[in-house]
């Protein structure tokens, strides 16, 4: 029993501490660090106590133990003529392995459960966020405001290819990083698109599943201005490792001003969206605009020359969805296809976007149908009509 929390609690240490300094941007820079970090949040620093009391407990009981090995090993070895006892039962002796190894598990299990209820306590928030994982990147909505936007991994595909140098933070930069205020309740709802994905960042102790058709709940109330890092924690698919987490921690004043002016961003896109609609775009401008975003969202399935992967993913080459049904081709690019990699980009790209890379798509690699999408088009389809 007694090895058996030493062993536990050793792995639980090792497994937590490499992704704990990950997120301390000071002790990322001392590779010697052997031990967790108490955070920047008054739950991270209750599982630091935690850890360094059930360590403690195992050091003792392990000097303990192994002192006392030692000591009968030393004590009564063959050179000095030791003869063994022959004894049976000892009720005292039964009694005290039993009592004492009770008493521990209350000293180890009331902080333990104090801490767990802490962190399930989502009443009374601040702000709430809801964060849906999608294969693979993050989307953020705040509840309480008009801002939502996606998260996708920033290093550039050189550096994955090793054809340039790696920075510090190599696959733990975002595009756009979660804003959240400090001295502030967050409230955290967790789901998913398609596949269970696991929203961590160590620095908070937040570590939480995002499954699909379901709603999970975590907290965090940050302490202290910061970039703070973290990664999806659960294995996701092929490109799990490129799931980054980044959460900018802002003072109050300074983070209701970028708030608003996230809203005011917002605002005028959707303006901008509703000019779309009154308005068509020339093929040039389609297919120029509709290249860029090929390349960046949908070439790594499909291939720059949309031939895809036989077996993977589809060629759009040639394809019947891409040179006959107009209306289908505008629906699976908005809705996604459902038990498939095709993901649903309705919410991931404006309205002009959607519009550019379907006639893009329609025009390139000898496709040639003539077709211009316009923003109206796509319109129709996201709204049913």
């Amino acid at each position: 029993m007694i090895v058996s929390w030493r062993m536990v609690v050793g792995s639980l240490s090792w497994s937590l501490l490499a992704s704990t300094v990950m997120a301390d941007e000071k002790s990322s820079n001392d590779p010697y660090r052997l031990n967790l970090s108490p955070g920047v949040t008054d739950i991270s620093g209750q599982v630091y106590d935690l850890h360094m009391l059930m360590f403690g407990i195992c050091v003792v009981i392990a000097a303990l133990v192994f002192g006392a090995m030692f000591i009968a090993i030393w004590r009564h070895r063959k050179s000095r003529g030791a003869q063994a006892a022959h004894f049976h039962e000892n009720v005292k002796v039964e009694i005290a392995w039993t009592v004492i190894p009770f008493i521990i598990l209350i000293v180890m299990a009331v902080p333990a459960a104090r801490t767990l209820i802490a962190m399930e306590d989502t009443s009374e928030p601040d702000l709430t966020i809801l964060i849906t994982g999608s294969q693979w990147k993050w989307h953020y909505r705040y509840m309480d405001r008009e801002v939502e936007y996606y998260s996708r991994l920033a290093s550039q595909p050189e550096q994955i290819a090793n054809k340039l140098s790696k920075g510090a933070n190599y696959l733990l930069e975002v595009d756009r990083p979660l804003v959240l205020p400090t001295d502030k309740k967050v409230r955290f709802l967790m789901t998913s698109d398609d596949v269970i994905h696991s929203w961590w960042v160590p620095a908070f102790a937040v570590k939480k599943d995002a499954n699909p058709g379901f709603i999970n709940e975590a907290w965090t109330k940050i302490n202290q201005p910061g970039i703070y890092r973290g990664q999806c924690a659960e294995l996701c698919g092929k490109d799990h490792g490129f799931m980054p987490i980044v959460v900018i921690a802002k003072a109050p004043d300074e983070y209701e001003r970028w708030i608003s002016q996230q809203e005011a961003i917002a605002r005028e896109a959707k303006a901008e969206e509703q000019r779309l609609l009154s308005m068509n775009m020339g093929m040039d401008e389609l297919m120029k605009k509709g290249e860029a975003v090929y390349q960046s969202t949908c070439a790594a399935c499909h291939m720059p020359t949309g031939t895809g992967l036989p077996g993977v993913f589809p060629a759009l080459k040639g394809s019947k969805i891409t040179t006959q049904d107009q209306a289908a081709h505008i629906d699976i690019v908005v809705h996604g296809k459902s038990g498939t990699a095709m993901q649903a980009f309705g919410k991931q790209l404006s309205l002009a976007e959607l519009a550019a890379v379907i006639t893009y798509e329609r025009n390139a690699w000898g496709n040639n149908t003539g077709d211009m999408v316009q923003a109206k088009d796509v319109n129709a389809v996201i709204n049913g009509n």
